[in-house]
């Protein structure tokens, strides 16, 4: 997520510069043909330019608001996340204790036991955050002006293994049967519902109250699946695929459609169609550029859900609950750049 007031200039001319090389060229070949070469049969009349142009621009309005709506449902995902994580933290704190219990617990023992369902549950996050940043083949990070525009930031999930980010979260013993199942986060909500049943037949949970927590972890199922649908369920690659094509169909045809407009003004005009041409396609091959980086809200990168700042500050929550004086810091944005 871009943290600043605006993507500056430079930073919009590095992720475009390639597209904006090809459109000076394109077009300069077509003026240079129909001015120097005398190719004036090089035109196409502006009538059924236009029409292409209003028919790309609905289709790239169209995309842009079904890739936006694609964001926003992840982004309102994980402030759910917040809220029933908080709701947890809560409930653990409350809920556990030694009110119908036949073997009555210390407060450092019952302490450990809140801390371990705590500390669970930022594992989980962890596990979650990781298996929705694993890259997929429908996404765009490997594309050159993603790679380029990636070295202004870095993402943790691919600095830091799951294996140490669970180090501080988990037991051992917990951990190596964590990381021997594949879909690690659904393991982990399953480890707090046996851990919750087990204090509920101690009687460190009455009956009530186990419902209640078994129902945050049917909402923490909830969310993770709703995660999972935008990250394995891409934006309809008809739609996708279609939409780019048309749009390079309108800007390869856009100069041969504006050098007959600008010969009409006069013979030296021809030349103002490189310009234009280039800048009309920047505006619809960037607007459609826009809507393909917004497709993926989990892909890693500048225009994701900051998952690992969520997860952080679920953690510091937690963390101050639980009374504990190592407190994370929150993460900070690089080059704007928050994750």
């Amino acid at each position: 997520m871009h943290a600043g007031n605006n993507f500056t200039l430079k930073e919009a001319i590095i992720w475009t510069r390639r597209d904006i090389v090809l459109y000076i060229l394109l077009s300069a070949a077509v003026t240079a043909a129909y001015e120097i070469f005398n190719l004036k049969w090089l035109t196409i009349p502006w009538l059924p330019m236009a029409l292409i142009g209003t028919a790309v621009a609905f289709l790239i309005g169209f995309k842009n608001n079904a890739t936006y709506d694609r964001m926003w449902e992840g982004r309102k995902i994980w402030g759910a996340i917040i809220n029933t994580s908080r709701t947890w933290g809560i409930m653990v704190l409350d809920f556990v204790t030694n009110q119908h219990a036949s073997k009555k617990l210390g407060q450092g023992e019952l302490s450990s036991i809140h801390r371990r369902l705590i500390y669970r549950h930022l594992a989980w996050l962890t596990a979650l955050r990781h298996q929705i940043r694993q890259p997929k083949n429908w996404e765009y990070m490997d594309k050159k002006h993603n790679a380029e525009y990636k070295k202004f930031f870095k993402v943790p999930e691919e600095e830091i293994s799951l294996e140490d980010d669970f180090q501080n979260f988990l037991s051992e013993g917990d951990k190596t049967h964590i990381l021997s199942k594949k879909n690690r986060a659904t393991q982990i909500i399953a480890l707090q519902s046996k851990d919750l049943r087990e204090l509920l037949e101690a009687g460190y949970i009455e009956d009530f109250r186990h419902m209640e927590m078994e129902n945050m972890l049917k909402a923490f199922y909830d969310e993770q699946g709703k995660s999972e649908r935008i990250k394995n369920f891409p934006y309809p690659r008809q739609f996708a695929t279609l939409n780019l094509y048309f749009v390079w169909l309108f800007v390869l045809l856009l100069p041969f459609g504006m050098i007959g407009e600008f010969a009409k003004l006069g013979e030296n005009f021809v030349w103002l169609t490189i310009p234009f041409s280039t800048l009309v396609s920047w505006v619809f091959h960037t607007m459609e550029k826009i809507g393909e980086s917004t497709e993926n809200p989990f892909q890693g990168g500048a225009n994701d859900v900051p998952i690992t700042n969520i997860a952080r500050t679920i953690e510091i929550d937690l963390k101050e609950m639980l009374n504990e004086e190592n407190i994370p810091e929150p993460t900070a944005p690089v080059n704007n750049i928050l994750m």
